[in-house]
């Protein structure tokens, strides 16, 4: 009787849990049947060919440079994005007058979309008649335009920042989120302590706000991994493939090119690594937070 009951809520969860699976599965194990064949530039599949399309990524030089361009891209972005955006969320936390305002402000790039974001980017950034350039001369800081896009170093770099910036809305309502949710008898108790604001953001906010951080980690780190938009719309790779990362160099690959199967692969290579990444995050997590729980528990004990 009492295993009927413990199995009745897998029971009820599974017809959407078969749904989900199904969905993810199919689109992944067909990838994976692409990947091993000969793929014309149409699509038809012209008989198997094994691990060929494998072999000539792996052989392709390109590929380990956008590989480690997405890396640099994924760290970059999301890591500025987490720095920015919880000071972000701890000032929009506070009460202060126009804070509905600030907040609505904060969330409005979210609303744009990125291909958006990145046309009225690289219209801004334009050499010749970009607005920055114009702004800056004015303002007399530089004497010349600069190329913004014209060089991979600049350009990447620009893209980073830009990412950044569009990043931050969805992070910092995570973080809200997080806040609003903090038990605050602990920060009235730090206060009859003597701590500063400094003590109470390192022992009490930071603490707590892990799992918060935690999962916007995650789930940037595989929103930025997969971007598309923005180097796509304002560089497409460029220049001389200087700015490509893993998916617009597999987007060139498969809709400029027409190497459908090469493509297959690098998708499935992708779909590796942030597996491989979520789960060995994960573990980490999950191993962290058993050793402090061991560590409080403890504690108690010695104090018991």
């Amino acid at each position: 009787m009492k295993s009927a009951l413990r199995a009745t809520p897998l029971l009820m969860i599974l017809p959407s849990l078969a749904l989900a699976m199904f969905i993810i599965g199919y689109p992944i194990a067909d990838l994976a049947w692409t990947s091993l064949q000969e793929v014309s530039r149409f699509g038809q599949l012209r008989g198997f060919a094994g691990l060929d399309n494998f072999a000539e990524v792996f052989g392709d030089q390109l590929f380990y440079e956008s590989l480690w361009r997405t890396v640099i891209w994924t760290v970059a972005v999301v890591g500025g994005t987490l720095l920015i955006s919880l000071p972000v969320a701890l000032i929009l936390n506070d009460d202060f007058i126009g804070r509905g305002l600030a907040r609505v402000i904060i969330m409005l790039p979210w609303a744009i979309s990125l291909t958006m974001t990145a046309v009225v980017w690289r219209w801004g950034l334009n050499g010749r008649a970009g607005l920055l350039n114009a702004t800056l001369m004015d303002l007399h800081v530089i004497a010349e335009p600069i190329e913004w896009l014209a060089t991979a170093p600049l350009a990447f770099t620009t893209e980073i920042l830009i990412g950044i910036l569009v990043s931050i809305p969805f992070t910092t309502t995570i973080f809200l989120g997080g806040l609003s949710s903090l038990p605050q008898d602990s920060y009235e108790a730090s206060l009859v302590d003597g701590a500063t604001g400094w003590d109470q953001f390192r022992y009490i906010t930071l603490p707590l706000m892990k799992p918060f951080i935690n999962i916007a980690i995650v789930l940037n780190v595989i929103y930025v991994f997969n971007s598309l938009p923005i180097i796509w719309v304002m560089t497409e790779g460029g220049p001389a493939n200087g700015t490509d990362i893993l998916v617009t160099y597999l987007y060139k690959l498969a809709f400029r090119f027409g190497q459908l199967g090469k493509a297959s692969a690098i998708s499935l290579i992708m779909f590796g690594v942030l597996f491989v990444f979520t789960i060995i995050y994960v573990v980490i997590v999950m191993r962290a937070e058993t050793d402090s729980a061991v560590e409080q528990e403890a504690i108690s004990d010695v104090a018991a």
